[in-house]
């Protein structure tokens, strides 16, 4: 079994979801007492969060190409950055260090296609949703059309994240919202919906809604037990 590196804390919630959903897969597909070979750095969020909010990305990179030469160091095979958002700075942080880093939108673009989906709603921070590092890679990488909510709901699904979601407010109010959203964008001929951001699958389960969902904390700690066990 390869060690599966984690740099989390972006935010410390979703970032425990990967512990958890890593661990869970290993053990259904090895059974027994079976569990992750993994080693995690986790960042002060705060600090990362208040460089977003100022656009210091090579700031941020900094940070995290350091932190991810830190989880190399203690053994790590493989990396995952815990985080949607902070897949803009991806190429150059795997660049930095000489371990493969799995990229989550690749590895949720092929949920989507095994799904036979060709058009999806992307939810995310306002950074995935409108800047080009992520939709633009699952339209030019996938061949994906990819469709976001207006600006004032953009808005919104972004500050439930920040505010509520990263903090482990679990909002009945704001689920409601997300799936308003969710069917604004069926409306206009989404087939699936991306959940981009680590943080939405706490508030937003299949079960709320009969549009398939793809949980990318839950497809991406998956792919990295996949390549663990190859």
């Amino acid at each position: 079994m390869k060690t599966i590196g984690l740099l989390g804390g972006m935010s410390w919630e979703s970032s425990a979801e990967y512990y958890r959903i890593i661990n869970q897969s290993v053990r259904d597909r090895l059974g027994g007492s079976h569990s992750a070979r993994c080693v995690m750095y986790s960042v002060d969020f705060a600090e990362i969060e208040t460089l977003q909010n100022e656009g210091d990305w090579e700031a941020m990179t900094r940070i995290l190409a350091d932190a991810a030469g830190k989880v190399a160091r203690g053994g790590a095979d493989l990396i995952l950055l815990c985080t949607n958002t902070m897949h803009k700075v991806f190429d150059a942080i795997s660049a930095s260090v000489s371990v493969p880093m799995i990229h989550i939108a690749d590895a949720a673009a092929l949920r989507v296609k095994e799904a036979g989906i060709n058009r999806v709603g992307l939810l995310g921070t306002r950074f995935t949703m409108e800047q080009d590092f992520y939709k633009g890679r699952l339209a030019a990488r996938h061949g994906l059309e990819v469709i976001t909510p207006d600006e004032r709901e953009r808005q919104v699904i972004h500050d439930v994240i920040y505010n509520e979601l990263c903090r482990g407010i679990i909002d009945d109010r704001s689920r409601k919202y997300y799936l308003k959203v969710i069917e604004g964008l069926v409306d206009r001929g989404c087939q699936g919906i991306v959940l981009g951001c680590t943080e939405i699958p706490l508030l937003i389960k299949q079960q709320d809604t009969e549009t398939p969902l793809f949980d990318t904390t839950t497809i991406h700690a998956r792919k990295a037990v996949e390549e663990a066990l190859s």
